[in-house]
C-alpha cells in the first residue's frame, strides 16, 4: 500500500487532519477512497500512522490513528548518486529506482560526453523531483530525495560532506565493486557517494580529475551494460553488501 506525506502539525487527538490539496485529489478524487478505508500516511518526523478514513468533507478527510511507529524504511547510512543524465525515459527510470533503492539525492552533473544537452538537463530538476516523490510513496520511504541541480564533476567531488567517494568505470579501474564493498563496509551515518558516468564514458580530462582525488575507480566486471543498467545494479550491491 502506498502511503502519503503529511505534516506532523495535522495530527491531534489521536487523529490526521488531510487538507492540503494534492493529497485530497489524489487520494479522495484520483483513488475514490471511502470512509473506512484503511490508508498510511508519514510526517516529517519519519513517523508512519496505520489510519482509516472516519469522515470525509469537500475539501478535506479526517483519519483515525490505529497504530503509529517510526519508520524503518530507510538505509543506516546516507547513500547519494552522482550521474551523467540520459535521454527521456532512461533517466526517470533512474530517479525512480534509485529512490526504491535508498538514496538520500542524485546530483546530475554534466560531462563531457554526456547524453542530453546541457541546456535540457538544467529544466529537468523538477520532473526528475516528481518522481522521486511519487517513487518514494509508492514504495513507502520513510524521506524523499532530493534531486539537487545540474552540476558538474569538479563540483561535487569538492563537496567536504561525503565522508566516502566510489567512482564506477569502464576503464582504468583499480578494483572491483565487489571486492571493495566486501573489504570496506559502511558505517552507520557515513555519506557515501556512488559517481557514475555517461554512456561514452568519461572523457581523458574528467579521468585525471578522478585520479587525482585518488578515488576508489571500481569496475562491475567484464560485462558490458546500459548506463542505467549500470546504476542499478551498483546500487543493488551496495545495498546488498552493506545491509544491515
Amino acid at each position: 500500500m502506498p502511503h502519503f506525506f503529511i505534516k506532523s502539525e495535522n495530527v491531534k487527538d489521536n487523529k490526521i487532519l488531510v487538507d492540503d490539496k494534492e493529497n485530497f485529489n489524489h487520494i479522495v478524487k484520483s483513488l475514490r477512497a471511502k470512509v473506512g478505508e484503511d490508508l498510511l500516511l508519514i510526517d516529517e518526523n519519519e513517523i508512519e500512522y496505520q489510519t482509516k478514513i472516519e469522515s470525509i468533507d469537500n475539501k478535506s478527510f479526517t483519519a483515525v490513528i490505529e497504530n503509529a511507529h517510526k519508520s524503518n524504511r530507510d538505509l543506516p547510512y546516507n547513500l547519494y548518486l552522482a550521474q551523467s543524465p540520459l535521454k527521456s525515459d532512461a533517466q526517470l527510470t533512474i530517479m525512480e529506482k534509485a529512490t526504491e533503492l535508498g538514496v538520500r539525492g542524485v546530483y546530475p552533473i554534466y560531462t563531457d560526453n554526456c547524453a542530453v544537452k546541457k541546456s535540457v538537463a538544467e529544466q529537468k530538476t523538477d520532473k526528475w523531483q516528481k518522481v522521486m516523490y511519487a517513487a518514494s510513496k509508492q514504495c513507502e520511504r520513510a524521506n524523499i530525495p532530493t534531486c539537487y541541480d545540474l552540476t558538474d564533476l569538479g563540483t561535487v567531488l569538492a563537496d567536504d560532506k561525503f565522508d566516502r567517494i566510489i567512482a564506477l568505470c569502464e576503464k582504468n579501474t583499480n578494483g572491483s565493486l565487489k571486492e571493495y564493498l566486501r573489504n570496506n563496509p559502511a558505517k552507520k551515518g557515513e555519506n557515501i557517494l556512488l559517481i557514475i558516468g555517461p554512456e561514452g564514458g568519461y572523457s581523458d580530462r574528467e579521468f585525471d580529475i578522478l585520479r587525482e582525488k585518488q578515488l576508489p575507480m571500481l569496475t562491475l566486471g567484464d560485462l558490458i551494460l546500459k548506463a542505467e543498467t549500470a546504476v542499478i545494479v551498483t546500487l543493488g550491491n551496495i545495498v546488498y553488501e552493506f545491509g544491515k
